[in-house]
């Protein structure tokens, strides 16, 4: 999530409470997670296992809750609790703004989209040029369609990233930061849910065709010209390339890379990277060849058995 203007850092400092290690003159440009994170940006963390890879991201800011020296190019802000203080940090520019009608004031729609009954548009929302948005979809906060997106009946853009702290407690509740954004001439099928990021950007990309009750994770980001058909269920933050054809219920789990013009073959799940232009089926899923070769040898195995004990 970028911020509207350059933070201080002695503003967020007085914000959090926190104490200032290092640089006391920088000036932050956004606030992300770990995952997400790029030059400017705030991150935090407060497990001391994953401290290495947080202060040698390329996070400018990093808030925790030891004390340790600010690497070079850092600047620590320590504080009790990191995780409460990102995420006040996120409600303070990302407020929960309640709807209470089909279309909030701050939408942006282009006169020539089509909007039928009943579509909900949140916050921040920009339609752009021939869009066709069906009745009864939703399009919540900080959602962005480019040029000729149709969003078939039922479909919820922008839902809550799917995110938790776990506590002693129980769960806390992220505040989701980040947007959906839906490329020129993308589809999106009835009964579809797409998750905001984190605090990044969900992204599917231009020319890209999803079949119904189709759900996509967090910050996940798809390339162009992809298809996938009904019940595809994508985990958070992978990324998708470019031609990729899935095709019904197939799983995909989180933080996965998955190359341009894979084709991954019906009911099979997808727990590791795919290079580009491979066939997968399975579950787990292996390159198809070698899994059609595997379960062809399975079929004979009551056979083999049966010979080889009667020897």
């Amino acid at each position: 999530m970028k911020f509207s203007r350059p933070i201080p850092i002695k503003e967020i400092a007085a914000l959090i409470q926190a104490e200032i290690i290092g640089d006391d003159k920088i000036q932050a440009t956004g606030i992300n997670e770990i995952h997400q994170v790029e030059p400017g940006d705030i991150t935090f963390v407060d497990v001391k296992k994953y401290f290495k890879k947080s202060l040698s991201s390329k996070a400018s800011i990093v808030i925790l809750n030891e004390r340790v020296a600010a690497p070079k190019g850092k600047t620590l802000l320590l504080c009790d609790e990191p995780f409460k203080a990102y995420n006040d940090l996120v409600l303070s520019h990302r407020p929960f703004t309640p709807l209470n009608q089909l279309h909030h004031p701050t939408a942006k729609i282009a006169p020539s989209a089509i909007i039928e009954p009943n579509v909900i548009i949140g916050p921040h929302v920009v339609i752009g040029p021939e869009c066709h948005i069906m009745a009864n979809a939703v399009l919540a906060e900080y959602t962005e369609l480019g040029k000729g997106v149709i969003v078939q009946s039922g479909a919820n853009i922008g839902t809550d990233a799917f995110y938790f702290k776990r506590t002693p407690q129980g769960y806390t509740k992220w505040r989701s930061g980040g947007r959906v954004l839906l490329a020129d001439h993308v589809d999106i099928g009835s009964g579809c849910t797409i998750n905001k990021g984190v605090s990044g950007d969900t992204i599917i990309g231009e020319g890209t065709k999803i079949d119904c009750q189709v759900h996509i994770g967090h910050d996940v980001r798809i390339g162009k010209r992809c298809l996938f058909a009904a019940q595809v269920g994508i985990g958070g933050n992978t990324i998708v390339g470019d031609d990729v054809i899935m095709y019904g219920q197939v799983g995909i789990a989180q933080n996965l890379t998955i190359g341009n013009k894979v084709v991954i073959l019906a009911k099979s799940g997808v727990s590791k990277d795919i290079e580009d232009g491979k066939i997968y089926f399975g579950y787990p899923a292996g390159e198809a060849r070698s899994t059609y070769r595997e379960l062809a040898a399975l079929r004979h195995l009551p056979e083999f058995l049966s010979s080889y004990y009667k020897k």
